[in-house]
């Protein structure tokens, strides 16, 4: 839907600044704690609009809880900013970071919030050298002030039965669907493995020109492809550099205002980027329960209304920031949402090679991007998320013109109609194929289509059957299932 004159003049929401903070200690104990780092991004964060009265104007400050597992860091981050007496929200893991863009797209275009700041970190990297070294770090300072809510996730994230064989670790999943992804596109193991090089070493490229990320060294195609001592075998067919790289301590904000609020508070207009879609799924589903296991129809979805709003395809937006924690949701996020496979995906380097701070890279990809569009007049960017494993998407296209009205909208009911479910035996018992599998050491984790038309998870800890998994392709073979294991 077109915007009017009185959109423009008035409410429409307008990102004004943004920034990142970033440290890299090399020995224990050095460096800030994640709350000191999620508020020098947000101190900045509001310089970067160059207005000296906009801090005041903040209204609403919202928080990810990341592995600090922090419950006061909006409180926290308003006080540093100079709000404090904002609101202060803080969201749990397991809520997508799509959910405090559109909320607080939602706050301004209400009119309930003058400015709302959004602000995400983490510091795992100075955690673990300390924890490595047997080092105490000291307590984060006293303040009394928590948040004024605290957001949980609803929903199932991992079925009972993936837990109880213990296929929960994110590679582990994401192998699972690359697996499944391979058995659609009837590839053999090696066209996989190469195809999945393929795009790693295009968001390799990128992150060499990238002076903020925090892996740039060159990686070939053929070197992430083969395990080593530098690139150990995690979950067939992923190795370490496959993953998304979260031993980092980055954060980042974003200050989201009005058209009017910006005027009245002196931002040029050269620092205003404008959300032009917003869109989120709250669905949860977890992964054995999926019918298709290679698809992702929720990303579909949000990718039909996003190309509904703006009257044209998602292929002639001319940036792209794929959420890329493994490369399966990068190439699902693809395919679901029409994009060229060939076409590059990453402003940044993505998250094994720019950094992948566990619930924060949506925030580091869109200051990425609200930089890279305030450079080039005309154009637009669309920057995804994703939250759980292949869970619950998120998705917002920028620009520096506000060509349409944005709509913040949870299109979970659409998600559902357009989501085939099947159903999960919890205790199964006889014949099926293999649908999908995985190894992590001896032990080889399977989803198979039981001949009863339900669906089992079950693993099989046989080292010959682990090593012969990672050289002969078994989807698509029988086995016996008794309760949680299998047998081929």
């Amino acid at each position: 839907m077109a915007i009017s004159t009185e959109d423009l003049a008035g409410s429409y929401p307008v990102a004004v600044g943004v920034a990142t903070a970033e440290q890299w200690p090399t020995e224990p104990g050095e460096g800030v704690d994640c709350a000191a780092l999620m508020c020098e991004a947000a101190r900045a964060a509001v310089v970067d609009t160059g207005s000296d009265s906009i801090a005041s104007m903040v209204d609403l400050v919202l928080a990810t809880q990341g592995l600090s597992m922090l419950t006061d860091a909006a409180g926290r981050v308003a006080h540093a900013v100079g709000a404090p007496d904002a609101q202060v929200v803080t969201y749990q893991v397991g809520i997508p970071q799509q959910a405090l863009i559109n909320r607080a797209i939602e706050a301004v275009l209400d009119g309930s919030v003058r400015a709302a700041l959004i602000v995400g970190g983490e510091t795992k990297r100075r955690d673990d050298l300390a924890r490595r070294a047997g080092v105490e770090l000291p307590p984060l300072d006293v303040f009394e002030r928590g948040d004024d809510e605290l957001i949980a996730p609803e929903g199932e994230i991992v079925a009972r039965p993936e837990i109880d064989i213990g296929a929960v670790a994110p590679v582990q999943q994401y192998a699972l669907i690359d697996s499944a992804r391979r058995a659609a596109a009837e590839w053999t193991l090696d066209e996989h493995r190469d195809d999945i090089a393929a795009v790693w070493e295009s968001f390799n490229e990128v992150a060499r020109a990238n002076p903020k990320a925090a892996f740039p060294e060159a990686r070939s195609a053929a070197w992430i492809r083969e395990p080593g001592e530098a690139n150990r075998m995690l979950a067939f067919p992923y190795n370490k550099w496959h993953n998304s790289q979260w031993g980092v301590d980055q954060a980042a904000a974003i200050l989201i205002t009005s058209t009017a609020t910006a005027e009245l508070a002196g931002i040029a207009p050269d620092r205003s980027v404008y959300p032009l879609v917003a869109l989120e799924s709250s669905q949860s589903l977890s992964l054995s329960r999926r019918a298709d296991l290679h698809r992702w129809p929720a990303m579909g979805v949000l990718g039909r209304v996003a190309e509904a709003q703006l009257g044209e395809p998602l292929t002639a937006i001319e940036h792209v920031e794929l959420y890329s924690c493994f490369p399966a949701a990068v190439r699902v996020q693809q395919a679901e949402l029409g994009l060229d496979p060939d076409a590059t995906a990453t402003i940044t380097g993505g998250m094994p090679f720019a950094g992948g701070p566990f619930n924060n890279f949506v925030f580091q990809a869109t200051v990425a991007m609200v930089e890279c569009l305030r450079e080039r007049l005309g154009e637009r960017g669309l920057v995804t998320a994703v939250s759980g494993l292949l869970t619950k998407p998120g998705l917002t296209v920028w620009g520096t013109e506000p060509s349409v009205r944005c709509t913040p909208s949870d299109l979970v009911a659409d998600v559902q109609a357009s989501t085939d479910v099947a159903p999960l035996d919890e205790d199964p018992h006889g014949a099926g194929v293999i649908a999908t599998y995985t190894t992590a050491g001896p032990r080889v984790s399977a989803v198979i289509d039981l001949d009863s038309g339900k669906r089992a998870v079950a693993a099989c800890d046989d080292e010959a059957l682990a090593a012969r998994a990672t050289q002969e392709d078994l989807i698509g073979a029988r086995v016996a299932v008794e309760g949680r294991t299998f047998t081929i």
